[in-house]
């Protein structure tokens, strides 16, 4: 069995440490923060608490799989989107009562919501055979040769809902899960039109007390695993000798021997600090960092009427965003803004008589210094234009607290602020991402920024998939691929 060295105690770092403990290695996890859990964080303050990092929970199993057993409740609706001109679509689970709120907004584009959904779920079992069942590389013996024409390789997500909707307000709606990866759905491919059929078929669940108490649950399986976890404590580089890893050399000095190192770090940071990597640096760099985020949380007054767990208040103009966020870098003017107020299904997470609500809007990965409109002028603007579609907070503050891209970047070492590292920019996105292999022999990637993507179930599945590799190349010892598709 292998030494094994886990970087960073994200969802993506835990979760491969303990699968690899569970199959015998020895694993020690080095964190830089005082605590477990990455962007799975909260905030509190004055009895209210927000979550500062993912805000629902898809594929359940995939976590009772690592022995997760807490209970899950799922919100009646799974998003509430309000249109610019005043007009809703309330996403409900079932299809059936899906397709009938489209139809209702839209007459005649209930069959087209069907035939759309139909789609999405055939790029998710396409998907499930190819792109989230192993590396990068040579496809899985499961893969179909229409596999590849199911994900509709030569559409961006913009152009499939234009193949499916006639209604502008439906394009902006599917357009929406471009974001979920951090990118622009008129470069990103049409391939992330699978989320909702996960959404419609798997569910969008809550974790009571809050999804940081994930973080919590996985700290617990790791004890009890015997996984080494050693907080506040940074890695200052991977450490090598010839063309295979020797450990990892930490911040406050000294030396740890490993076999194998596992970097839940952002790629970014590793092959530009840890392990400085020229070639993989600048693929990087030729992608551009996906999009980040400036994060509003309230205290609130009062109960907002009729105010779902999830809402959606979209820009007027989408493409004038993310331009704005994409080619003129500057946080868009006139912003989609999701609000969350776990409130609505969790009473406790904010004082009797108010709304915890946490206000994202997506922004460039860029230090708000550079910034044309100042944090205050700009958390003023997005109050502002909240009050326009809607749901004026004038008098019912309590507090206002920030999070921006500096944040990100400073907390988590993300690349410029960048929530999921590179950005999904042309169709064959999802495959220039870093690989699961690093460069060197018994080095491997996992977590939002490397292969097969962002959010906690993708991270969960890279955590699987690096997890087989190493069990592979410990039992082969001269693997075939250290480079390539998977080392990207």
């Amino acid at each position: 069995m292998a030494e094994v060295i886990v970087i960073g105690g994200g969802v993506g770092g835990m979760a491969s440490a303990l699968l690899l403990a569970c199959r015998g290695h020895r694993v020690r996890l080095y964190e830089q923060l005082p605590r477990l859990g990455g962007k799975l964080a909260e905030h509190r303050r004055d009895g209210f608490t927000f979550s500062m990092g993912p805000s629902l929970l898809t594929m359940p199993a995939l976590f009772r799989d690592l022995g997760l057993e807490r209970e899950l409740v799922e919100p009646a609706e799974l998003c509430r989107y309000r249109f610019a001109d005043g007009s809703t679509l309330t996403a409900r689970r079932d299809p059936e009562l899906m397709a009938a709120e489209v139809e209702r907004l839209a007459p005649g584009e209930g069959a087209a919501w069907r035939a759309f959904h139909a789609w999405a779920e055939g790029c998710l079992r396409a998907a499930g055979r190819t792109f989230f069942a192993g590396p990068l590389g040579r496809p899985p013996r499961e893969a179909r040769p229409q596999d590849l024409l199911a994900v509709a390789p030569a559409r961006t997500l913009d152009g499939l809902a234009r193949r499916f909707f006639r209604d502008p307000r439906l394009r902006q709606y599917v357009g929406r899960y471009a974001t979920y990866a951090g990118s622009s759905p008129y470069r990103a491919p049409a391939a992330l039109a699978c989320v909702p059929a996960l959404e419609h078929g798997q569910g969008g669940w809550y974790v009571p007390g809050g999804l940081p108490r994930l973080a919590e649950d996985l700290a617990a399986l790791l004890k009890e695993a015997g996984v080494d976890v050693h907080l506040s404590a940074p890695v200052e580089a991977v450490t090598v000798d010839g063309g295979r890893v020797t450990g990892v050399r930490l911040a406050g000095g000294g030396h740890e021997r490993a076999d194998v190192v596992v970097a839940n770090v952002d790629a970014a940071a590793l092959y530009g600090r840890l392990l400085p990597d020229r070639r993989r640096f600048r693929r990087l760099a030729r992608l551009g960092p996906s999009s980040s985020a400036f994060l509003l949380m309230a205290g609130v007054e009062g109960r907002t009427p009729g105010l779902s767990h999830h809402t959606v208040l979209f820009s007027g103009d989408y493409e004038r965003e993310f331009a704005d966020i994409f080619d003129r870098r500057e946080p868009p003017y006139d912003p989609t803004v999701y609000v969350g107020c776990s409130a609505v299904d969790d009473p406790g997470q904010a004082p009797d008589g108010t709304e915890n609500l946490t206000m994202l809007v997506n922004v460039p990965a860029r230090d708000p210094g550079r910034w044309r409109v100042g944090v205050d002028a700009y958390r003023d603007l997005v109050l502002e234009r909240l009050a326009g579609r809607g749901l004026d907070l004038s008098g019912r503050l309590r507090f206002v607290d920030v999070l921006t891209p500096a944040d990100l970047r400073d907390r988590y070492g993300a690349w410029a602020g960048a929530i999921y590292g590179s950005a999904y920019r042309g169709r064959l996105a999802p495959f220039l991402r870093p690989g699961n292999r690093g460069p060197k022999r018994g080095l491997y990637v996992v977590g939002g920024t490397a292969h097969p993507g962002g959010g906690l179930p993708m991270v969960t599945l890279g955590a699987h998939i690096v997890t087989d590799l190493i069990g592979h190349d410990f039992t082969h010892p001269h693997p075939t691929a250290q480079g390539g598709g998977t080392g990207r």
